[in-house]
């Protein structure tokens, strides 16, 4: 049976509906997705690029770069082995909080180095570490920018304290992190007893 031509319109018209709905449908799912990847860089993303979608391409793009790093988690003896490193650096603080920092700074790019990140510009690294460390990567851009007015002779002595503070919830993330196992989320599952280890090294 022929349709008229108004059954034909109100055809195509529920047709594109619907297309429509599977569109936003879509895009509602994605948008959920990157929220609960990211968190807090979601919306700092956001911010910084002024505009939405535009802000959800940019952290699409970041996902799929870091992807395709061959990140691992620590070998047992390389994960003591910076954990004694990190306890030195910090008892050095009390004697030398400026190189404290400096050193803090360095080793934080020795442990993503070893854990498979490829270490470039700063701004380029806390772009990979947000993806699977979105909760703390805001400390790590923190106390970097404490390290930056240190070098210039700007920053406090509890400026310098404030930036070993966020480089240890970094460094306790990388080093504590569990074996990963296919999707990565951001070293959210420590156990009980990395999250001890991890707080041995507490206490700049």
């Amino acid at each position: 049976m022929m349709l008229t031509n108004t059954e034909m319109a109100l055809l195509l018209a529920v047709v594109v509906l619907a297309a429509i709905a599977i569109w936003m449908w879509m895009r509602s799912r994605k948008t959920a997705a990157l929220k609960d990847r990211f968190g807090p860089e979601y919306e700092r993303t956001v911010q910084a690029v002024g505009d939405e979608r535009k802000a959800e391409n940019v952290l699409a793009t970041r996902e799929k770069r870091v992807a395709a790093y061959s990140v691992k988690s620590l070998p047992e003896d390389m994960r003591e082995h910076f954990v004694e490193t990190w306890r030195q650096v910090q008892a050095q603080f009390v004697d030398d909080p400026k190189y404290a920092v400096t050193r803090a700074d360095d080793l934080l790019g020795e442990v993503m180095r070893a854990r498979g990140y490829p270490v470039s510009e700063f701004d380029h690294r806390a772009e990979d570490l947000s993806v699977d460390h979105p909760q703390v990567v805001e400390n790590y851009r923190t106390a970097h920018a404490i390290a930056d007015r240190h070098s210039r002779g700007e920053a406090t002595t509890e400026d310098l304290r404030t930036a070993m503070i966020h480089y240890r919830t970094l460094f306790d993330d990388l080093v504590n992190e569990p074996q990963l196992t296919g999707r990565r989320d951001g070293g959210a599952g420590h156990t009980q007893d990395q999250q001890s280890d991890g707080a041995a090294s507490r206490n700049p």
